[in-house]
């Protein structure tokens, strides 16, 4: 019973080993602040047809007939309405679920081509790490924000090709780190150890290497998220977004056209804007929480 029981207690402590260096920036104020603001928002998201009380694209008439247009905050209208008759909490609630699927999304394929690229490039060199290394220089050469919106100019105005602009631009400085760290985890003792007791090469990599980069990744991806959130905004609010999904960009960009600063409509653009910055904020949070723990000698 002793030998069936060790192999699971075995694989249970190296589960446990892997993940602590990922939660263990928790114990950071603004780390945990930041993934606060992150729980709230995808509750949001989770129960947003729970939440919203009317149809986020449905223009709405009064019972006499009249169009509910550009009406301040009430009991009926949280935060009012637009210029169009629209619901604007309802709008601001399903807008976190295009912020966050574009955030999240973008940031697990940046994360994951830049881990691959960076592990196979550090730990390989020679002739891959040449090839893998002259396409970082070259997407770090391309403008991000023209590239993305040419994307969705040709590809059409679709969440996918937004992701894939974002993912084909910002995985270079991942990768980059990671092949960093990787040069110098491939010398250490317990890899030499691995290739002496006859280890495969990918076994090595992703068994003995990769556990020991993953806080950079995530580190990262968590940077990739405000990034991702902020370009899908900017994309949407210059109107090269899907004109069938409510977003916070898209808010932005309804609010500007109806001019609704200069008419003083505020509950209009500052909610969506508000958003927009806890999110970015929230992953610049996260972010310092992973680089006290990789960079100790950031908190001297």
């Amino acid at each position: 019973m002793r030998d069936a029981v060790e192999p699971v207690q075995r694989q249970r402590t190296r589960f446990v080993a892997a993940i602590a260096p990922i939660l263990a920036p928790l114990r950071d104020p603004f780390a945990a602040t930041g993934v606060t603001i992150y729980i709230v928002f995808v509750l949001i998201a989770i129960f947003a047809l729970s939440l919203v009380s009317h149809d986020p694209l449905e223009i709405l008439f009064n019972d006499d007939g009249r169009l509910v247009a550009g009406e301040g905050p009430s009991r009926q209208h949280l935060l009012g309405t637009t210029t169009l008759g629209r619901d604007i909490f309802s709008q601001l609630v399903i807008g976190t679920r295009a912020a966050l699927y574009v955030g999240l999304t973008a940031a697990v394929v940046v994360a994951l081509i830049g881990t691959v690229v960076g592990l196979v490039s550090g730990y390989f060199g020679g002739w891959p790490d040449a090839v893998l290394m002259r396409l970082a220089d070259v997407a770090l050469g391309i403008p991000f924000l023209p590239f993305v919106i040419l994307m969705a100019g040709f590809r059409g105005p679709r969440t996918s090709n937004i992701i894939l602009g974002i993912a084909l631009l910002l995985w270079p400085n991942t990768a980059r780190v990671i092949r960093a760290q990787v040069l110098s985890v491939r010398e250490r003792a317990f890899v030499e150890a691995a290739r002496v007791t006859g280890a495969s090469t990918w076994r090595i990599l992703f068994v003995h290497v990769a556990p020991n980069i993953l806080p950079l990744s995530f580190l990262y991806g968590s940077i990739a998220v405000g990034w991702a959130i902020l370009t899908e905004a900017s994309i949407a609010f210059l109107g090269f977004g899907p004109s069938n999904q409510v977003s916070w960009g898209s808010m932005l960009q309804d609010a500007y056209a109806s001019q609704a600063l200069s008419r003083g409509d505020y509950h209009w653009f500052v909610p969506p804007g508000l958003c927009i910055v806890l999110v970015v904020v929230a992953g610049f949070f996260v972010s310092r929480g992973y680089e006290t723990i990789l960079f100790p000698k950031l908190k001297d």
